[in-house]
């Protein structure tokens, strides 16, 4: 397009110049005809830089989870191949779950155990109820015989053997008292002790029976996302653990994110939905459409580590790093008729966005973008 108007340029310099004449063609009009190119060319060109710039670097990323088991165990399934794509849940590959299965049944025994134990704390409770009345009743007799044998004793009637001897059983009836309450507050204390509904021992069970069933789910690795593996390694046979970290497989989201990387005076008219269009070496003569979702005003040469440090000045003689530039994330849009484009993991290329400035200047980038995407059929090799 820019030839194009360059070429339309020199058409009407040659109407005006040489066929019509209505301007003398001499040294002043030629050196002016020639500047005029450099200035118009130059003009169109630092203004389509602003409007509607363009990135050669684009990146297609997507997110890649380092599936790690939670459980250690020997692989006896491997349910999925490489590159095939998978719902979110689809089963990965399955570990021995023997072992897991044999501590769910211990935990399910001894929930039982602590459940039938927990209702026999009602019984020990009135139980203990029946000790303090029974011990209560018995001390209630043994102070009035201690009171009649000390009123026979001052009577004559009785001897002070009889005194004493009660008064022993009156300590004695007080310490088994003493003794029955002291077990009706701790049968309380236990029944007190509740988390929810259950006391303290029955919920202690089953919190361990609950981490057990977890750990018996976790022998069946499912996807995480939609996505796909891109190179199965694990085999059945080999044996998983989570530590020391080593990833059983990658596995690589079918989400992706786009990302342009522009120059850090390019982006001063970028806005959100300002529209792109982006041209993949991955497909050759296709475009593919988006909006602009964001641009990350921020980049590493910004950042500042945590430290204790001063940190120091550059040394004078040494050059200033170039500035790194900022990101505009992309988010493609499809027609609701249109087909998805498959866009591979990695994939690099060109986009340009239009801002909302000098629409008219738009198809310019429009026919470089497009010719951009026309280029890349070609294989610049000679091996």
């Amino acid at each position: 397009m820019l030839e194009l108007i360059i070429g339309g340029y020199a058409a009407l310099v040659w109407l005006l110049c040489i066929k019509l004449k209505v301007i003398p063609w001499n040294i002043k009009t030629q050196v002016g005809a020639v500047a005029g190119a450099i200035a118009l060319g130059a003009t169109i060109i630092f203004t389509i830089n602003v409007v509607t710039p363009s990135s050669s670097d684009v990146r297609a990323i997507n997110f890649v989870v380092e599936v790690v088991p939670r459980v250690a165990g020997t692989v006896t399934k491997v349910a999925i191949e490489g590159n095939q794509m998978l719902k979110k849940g689809d089963i990965l590959l399955e570990i021995d779950d023997r072992p897991y299965r044999i501590k769910v049944l211990e935990m399910e025994a001894k929930l039982a155990d602590a459940t039938a134990s927990a209702k026999t704390l009602w019984q020990d409770a009135d139980s203990a109820k029946s000790n303090v009345e029974a011990a209560q009743a018995h001390l209630d007799l043994m102070k009035k015989r201690r009171a009649e044998a000390q009123e026979l004793a001052q009577a004559g009637a009785g001897n002070q053997f009889d005194v004493e001897n009660f008064v022993t059983e009156v300590k004695k009836a007080e310490s088994a008292l003493s003794a029955a309450k002291t077990a009706v507050t701790k049968a309380q204390t236990k029944l007190e002790g509740v988390v929810g509904t259950d006391i303290a021992s029955v919920a202690q069970i089953k919190a361990q029976l609950e981490a057990a069933k977890y750990d018996l789910e976790s022998t069946v690795i499912r996807a995480p996302t939609d996505g796909y593996v891109a190179n199965v390694a694990v085999r059945a046979g080999n044996y998983l653990v989570a530590m020391p970290f080593r990833p059983a497989m990658s596995f690589i989201e079918h989400e992706q994110q786009l990302f342009a990387f522009f120059n850090q005076n390019e982006l001063r008219y970028v806005q959100p939905g300002d529209k792109a269009e982006i041209a993949f070496l991955s497909l050759p003569g296709d475009l593919v459409h988006a909006k602009v979702d964001a641009v990350l005003w921020a980049n590493a040469q910004g950042q500042v580590m945590q430290s204790g440090s001063v940190g120091n000045a550059p040394s004078e003689h040494l050059p200033a790093p170039l500035p790194q530039k900022y990101a505009a994330r992309l988010k493609v849009e499809y027609a609701e008729d249109e087909e998805k484009q498959f866009i591979p993991m990695g994939a690099r290329g060109g986009a340009a966005i239009y801002t909302e400035k000098l629409a008219a200047l738009h198809l310019l980038r429009m026919v470089m973008i497009r010719a951009q995407s026309k280029l890349n059929y070609l294989v610049l090799k000679l091996h």
